[in-house]
């Protein structure tokens, strides 16, 4: 048996959700490892739907769930969203759900902060899509040795001193922004008011995994993002404030990376992104408008629409590398049904010579130019498929030639949103 962690290979957007759960049903523990509460994942159960930001989508299954201390956490979203799964029915206790003691805090200030700053951007022609929750300005005050973290809820003597040194900073901020000053007193009052539902789930989640790991138990590592938003590897600096590679999952859980034995990469069958940003492939077309209908792509938690275009090999071979993905879990394979040609980018070009990367200059990338190759697609639907012998021999001639393109096999094949759905080549927790 094995580890696995979960990244999604491109903007994000990928399926995590549905395989997250698909695998947690055979794992024992699954941790979040990075992110906040602003990238969502969509699990149907028996016809229902669950919407999770912040949690780990083990707690529906009722399996033990790990916010680690890579992840910033909004004490007021958390409580929230723990009320919105009680009411679907999720029994959601201690015993079963933990934060890292470590994890940085999300406050008021940093969402109006990240508003301030996204809408200043707009206005310039700037902006990076935040989603505007205060995620990366949280991430700021964890580099700059200032956070509020879990576990200062407990210390009630010592916090009003925190806040205060966190707002030696964000007052300055704020004058220079010409936003009114916060005082002590409102930050303490509004951690006080969640501190009591939050504490009981605070631990030391390294030594907790550490416990389970020796025991024997499948840990899953549940990535938010797309591993192109990382902060170093993505498309800085439309990218997200943490590390959403694989490798994250250790620094940002407190269990050492010889822990992990198989990094599964969610990959769409076509590619999408939202906010800003480049996107070589992207497709303004009836076909793009297509994708975006049939793939109903419309963002979990925010509700914008994202932008769609034809699968670009390119980034994902680039995401295998960087990720050191083993296999990946193609998803969305349905949505390309009836369409009468595919298209597949192989490579780039930029300045008129042909490239196999995508560079790190911003200006380099605003100005590659997709080079494909057509496929020809297929009319029969795969939706629902279980096994190979259930898809087109096109559709089966599309896979191969995706796994080839960017060196790493498919473990897992999604059909439709139903977790069942799924066809199965390689169980990543038996690799």
């Amino acid at each position: 048996m094995t580890n696995v962690v979960v990244v999604g290979s491109q903007w994000g957007d990928e399926g995590k959700g549905k395989i997250v759960d698909w695998l947690s049903e055979r794992a024992d523990v699954i941790v979040r490892y990075q992110g906040g509460h602003n990238a969502g994942h969509t699990l149907v159960i028996d016809g229902t739907s669950y919407k999770l930001a912040l949690l780990p989508s083990g707690l529906v299954r009722g399996k033990l769930s790990v916010i680690g201390n890579g992840v910033v956490v909004d004490p007021h979203h958390f409580v929230a969203e723990l009320e919105k799964l009680r009411g679907q029915g999720v029994n959601i206790t201690p015993e079963i759900l933990r934060i890292a003691d470590n994890a940085p805090l999300i406050l008021s200030l940093h969402r109006d902060l990240d508003g301030f700053r996204e809408d200043a951007a707009s206005s310039s022609g700037t902006k990076i899509g935040t989603t505007r929750r205060g995620i990366g300005p949280a991430y700021e005050d964890k580099a700059g040795r200032r956070a509020i973290r879990a576990i200062d809820l407990a210390d009630k003597e010592a916090l009003p001193g925190k806040i205060d040194r966190l707002l030696t900073h964000h007052n300055a901020l704020r004058r220079g922004l010409g936003l009114p000053e916060i005082s002590v007193e409102s930050i303490e009052a509004e951690l006080n008011e969640v501190a009591d539902q939050v504490l009981p789930y605070v631990d030391q989640v390294w030594r907790i995994l550490d416990d389970q790991r020796k025991a024997g138990a499948r840990i899953l590592f549940e990535g938010a993002q797309g591993a192109l938003l990382d902060n170093d590897h993505g498309t800085y600096p439309f990218v997200t404030s943490s590390n959403t590679v694989a490798g994250q999952a250790a620094a940002g859980s407190g269990l050492g990376p010889t822990a992990i034995g198989y990094v599964l990469g969610i990959t769409k069958a076509y590619t999408t992104r939202v906010g800003e940003g480049p996107f070589p492939c992207e497709l303004k077309d009836e076909i793009g408008k297509h994708l975006a209908t049939v793939g109903r792509e419309v963002g979990v938690n925010t509700g914008r629409p994202r932008r769609c275009g034809w699968f670009d090999s390119v980034l994902v071979r680039q995401t295998v590398k960087t990720s050191g993905i083993t296999g990946i879990a193609l998803t969305k394979l349905d949505v390309l049904d009836g369409l009468d040609e595919l298209k597949i980018c192989v490579a780039y070009k930029l300045d008129g010579k042909e490239i196999d990367y995508l560079p790190a200059s911003q200006a380099a990338q605003a100005r590659v130019e997709p080079i494909y190759i057509t496929l020809e697609g297929w009319k029969e639907s795969t939706v629902g498929a279980r096994k190979w012998a259930d898809l087109p021999a096109q559709a089966i001639k599309y896979v191969r030639q995706v796994e080839e393109l960017i060196g790493a096999p498919v473990a897992l094949l999604s059909t439709s949103p139903e977790r069942d759905d799924t066809i199965l080549v390689t169980d990543p927790f038996e690799d």
